[in-house]
């Protein structure tokens, strides 16, 4: 495998009823489409439950070093939506303003709910972290303001000069 300019990248899926089947993730391949257009390599992306099954896979690709990690799913203010809550303890350092400029993103585009995602953004080790709304709405707004910015990120979080 020749690793992509940026990086390698992993998109992964939270959902209870995408993870049984009961429907078809729609976020994951529009965020890891949008990775690869970046110039990332991306893996397949991983749909798993809410909650802590995101943590494992998260720690996941910490571990490996992995450049770049979307979450999709579990933002909101649902029972089961704990995205953000098993996200925080990986951080290293957060990107507050980030996950704000994606949520304005939103607002922007007409969808007023989109100051009710509680997705964080930040950086795990090596690894930039950032959590999208489950909607492709939601997904599309958001690689709209990551294609302008996570180049940047990538090379400061690895050390390069910026």
């Amino acid at each position: 495998m020749t690793m992509g300019a940026l990086g390698r990248a992993v998109v992964i899926t939270a959902s209870d009823r995408a993870a049984a089947g009961i429907y078809e993730d729609r976020s994951g391949p529009l965020a890891a489409q949008g990775l690869a257009a970046m110039g990332f390599d991306v893996d397949p992306v991983v749909v798993v439950p809410d909650g802590e099954p995101v943590a494992d896979a998260l720690r996941a690709a910490v571990a490996e070093e992995v450049t770049v990690a979307l979450t999709t799913g579990g933002t909101g203010l649902a029972p089961r939506d704990r995205t953000p809550e098993v996200t925080r303890p990986l951080l290293d350092r957060e990107l507050p303003h980030l996950a704000a400029l994606i949520a304005q993103r939103g607002v922007e585009a007409g969808v007023l709910t989109a100051v009710l995602s509680r997705g964080l953004a930040g950086a795990a080790g090596k690894t930039i972290v950032v959590n999208l709304p489950g909607s492709v709405g939601g997904v599309r707004d958001a690689l709209a303001v990551l294609e302008q910015v996570l180049p940047h990120a990538v090379g400061q979080v690895s050390g390069h000069d910026h």
